[in-house]
């Protein structure tokens, strides 16, 4: 029997809508990462947003620019294996990076306790989802802090 050969065409997406203005990126670039001591050493010192978990704590402050930043405080004291620091720290920057538009203008520091290495990945994902999202509740809105600083300005 002859060998016949078949051609497939190739999968083409073809999208209905232009999501072109929609699309924000999802990357975990340089400028998303809080790099300095001293960028740490600003949210530590005067934190506008506190929000403890289980088994960690994440502090949040205004950074002043349109997107957010990222620092991971994961000490061999709080879990002992570099292997799940390592995961930990990968499923936190998996976490923040699919939830940066509404974290947009903060700088987010994560400080790993006891305990949090032998938490399960799908309960990790479920937990930062709804941390992040206390984390946006908390924030001051806006337009009460500009009410205010008027205020105190004409008084």
């Amino acid at each position: 029997m002859p060998f016949c050969r078949v051609a497939v065409p190739k999968a083409v997406s073809v999208w209905p809508f232009d999501f072109s203005a929609q699309v924000v990126s999802q990357d975990f670039s340089r400028d998303k990462r809080l790099l300095t001591p001293r960028h740490f050493k600003a949210v530590f010192d005067s934190p506008t947003g506190k929000v403890p978990g289980k088994n960690l704590l994440i502090l949040a402050r205004e950074n002043g620019l349109d997107h957010p930043r990222l620092g991971l405080v994961i000490g061999k004291k709080s879990v002992k294996l570099a292997v799940q620091r390592n995961r930990l720290k990968r499923l936190m920057r998996d976490s923040f990076r699919l939830n940066q538009q509404m974290l947009a203008g903060l700088d987010i520091v994560i400080v790993a306790r006891k305990g949090l290495g032998e938490v399960e990945n799908p309960e990790l994902h479920q937990h930062f989802g709804k941390l992040w999202k206390r984390l946006v509740r908390s924030r001051p809105s806006p337009a009460v802090a500009d009410s205010a600083g008027v205020d105190s300005h004409n008084a």
